[in-house]
């Protein structure tokens, strides 16, 4: 049975598949042994360590961002790295969890805030449309009083210049959110499917708008 907390996941090595991944690098002197995991369009500094008398695999989000996945007595380098990787939405959660905890507060009023919104909200949409293949007819930031965002049926985002004081990753979250408009106009099964696939933590990052009595996105 895979074990869970808030700061680290375990699981039987019963439970481990053995599948492996090429030759694991060379451990280092201090008896760990150092990658980079690549989970969809991002990269994770991951850090493998055995331990003796670890019973189970453990995979933690180290403070920097790193990855540590522990690997208990018998455990090899190729499960560890198979059990990271069947762990991807949980790390995305996690990291998206400290994200709030460090940017719970919104920035304080400045008057250069609308003009940084300008130069970097239309780069990061146009950004993730790449990502994920999206097309966009155009893009306007906007003073809207009452929404995050909106797509018009002919492709046209507008975005909310005070999206640049939320955590980044409730702001992608609501440029996503337009974006996968552009595929699905509604809000129906379909729609939330398509958006679940390219952001897992959308229910997070709507809870959190919420719960500061903020709108949501058209």
């Amino acid at each position: 049975m895979v074990q869970n907390d808030e700061n680290h996941l375990t699981v039987p090595m019963s439970m481990q598949l053995s599948l492996m991944f090429g030759k694991p690098p060379a451990p280092s002197r201090d008896g760990l042994s150092r990658d980079v995991l690549v989970l969809g369009r991002r990269q994770w500094p991951v850090t493998y360590v055995r331990h003796r008398r670890a019973r189970h695999y453990i995979l933690r989000l180290a403070d920097d961002g790193g990855l540590r996945v522990t690997i208990p007595r018998g455990g090899s380098r190729a499960d560890a790295e198979r059990f990271a990787r069947g762990k991807a939405g949980w790390i995305e959660r996690e990291q998206y969890r400290r994200e709030m905890a460090r940017g719970n507060a919104a920035s304080r009023w400045d008057p250069s805030l609308r003009e940084l919104a300008k130069r970097e909200l239309p780069a990061r949409l146009m950004d993730l449309a790449a990502q994920h293949g999206h097309t966009v007819a155009g893009v306007s930031v906007r003073n809207q009083r009452s929404r995050w965002g909106s797509c018009s049926p002919s492709g046209r985002i507008s975005l909310n210049w005070r999206l640049v004081q939320v955590p980044p990753l409730v702001r992608d979250y609501v440029l996503l959110h337009e974006l996968t408009h552009l595929a699905v106009s509604n809000h129906s099964p379909k729609f939330w499917k398509a958006l679940d696939a390219v952001c897992p933590w959308h229910r997070e990052a709507r809870a959190w708008l919420r719960a500061r009595h903020i709108s949501g996105c058209d």
